[in-house]
């Protein structure tokens, strides 16, 4: 299989090209795009036989449930059998964003998008593309991240191609993400809601709409089928071996004077090390996290033995962040 790339226009996606990928997608076809998070790899929600195509495609086991995204909140209400008054708050104040709701599912959805659970994740993303793609295709949209299972998410188009240029048939080029980690998913068929994958949306915007959350110690999913996707131990990993220490320089020097080749990730500007390819990242969590997996990805390409991250700071803040490097660290 050949992969099309069509460039489009992030802010005003043309016509044309949307038609042409929304084609692809109504006959049974995977179409990559770019969501305010990462890129997605997309397939119509309700054809069971497209859905397979996205497990075939990324290696993804049939245990890890796929969030579907819709372009408005009365399409999201189709898919589910019951819409408690916490998902009409968060919806309202959060979407379209980076905030997927976990719900009981609809029957009209194929078991394959749930994992065969009884529970929907669902959202409306902000990018403008994937909006324009939702509305003409007129079908909600299968979309998990469109790289190899458990490897690093793409945030731009050469990411997507570098694991999936043969697996897919349609990407849509509109340039780097905005956002760089993939949402915050939030079970509400709980009391309270249960946070299942921190994300964009912090702990403290959550809370100040439907007040507290459950929050796992781990930010693991013990139940099966999986309630959520990005419960895997290893998850978002680059292919290189990546360890985060909170004294990263010292780790960073002492495998230099072993021989190997190294990447340096980190947000505390403590001067070069001769030899070590080096990446400062913001010191703000919202900058840090556009950036994380671009800066993986340039060094997961750079022929090196070794990743080091600098531990991030602590707090709610930088939680998605912290879930992120332990599981590509695992």
């Amino acid at each position: 299989m050949t992969c099309t790339v069509l460039q489009i226009d992030p802010r005003a996606p043309e016509a044309a090209i949307i038609a042409r990928a929304a084609d692809v997608l109504r006959a049974g076809g995977l179409v990559a795009f770019p969501t305010e998070t990462v890129y997605g790899l997309g397939a119509n929600a309700l054809d069971p036989a497209a859905v397979t195509r996205i497990f075939a495609a990324k290696g993804r086991p049939a245990t890890n449930p796929i969030i579907v995204h819709v372009s408005t909140i009365d399409e999201a209400k189709q898919l589910t059998s019951a819409w408690p008054t916490s998902a009409q708050e968060l919806a309202r104040h959060f979407w379209p964003g980076p905030l997927t709701l976990v719900l009981p599912k609809a029957p009209c959805v194929p078991d394959i998008v749930t994992a065969g659970g009884a529970t929907l994740a669902v959202r409306i993303p902000a990018h403008p593309v994937a909006l324009a793609l939702l509305r003409a295709c007129g079908v909600p949209l299968a979309a998990p991240s469109a790289n190899r299972s458990t490897e690093l998410s793409p945030t731009r188009a050469e990411h997507v191609l570098r694991g999936m240029a043969d697996r897919i048939d349609l990407l849509l080029d509109a340039g780097p993400t905005t956002g760089g980690l993939e949402s915050t998913v939030l079970d509400v068929t709980t009391t309270p809601p249960r946070l299942l994958r921190p994300g964009l949306v912090t702990i403290a915007e959550l809370e100040a709409v439907v007040g507290s959350i459950e929050r796992k110690s781990d930010g693991s999913e013990s139940t099966t089928p999986l309630r959520s996707p990005g419960q895997l131990p290893r998850h978002y990993a680059p292919d290189t071996k990546l360890e985060v220490l909170s004294d990263s320089r010292q780790r960073v020097e002492q495998f230099k004077h072993q021989g190997l080749r190294v990447g340096w990730l980190t947000h505390v500007d403590g001067g070069e090390i001769e030899s070590v390819c080096r990446i400062l990242l913001p010191d703000d969590p919202v900058s840090y996290s556009a950036a994380l997996y671009d800066a993986l990805h340039r060094l997961d390409v750079a022929g090196l033995d070794r990743i080091v991250v600098e531990q991030p700071p602590p707090g709610d803040a930088w939680m998605a962040i912290h879930d992120r490097l332990r599981r590509a660290a695992n």
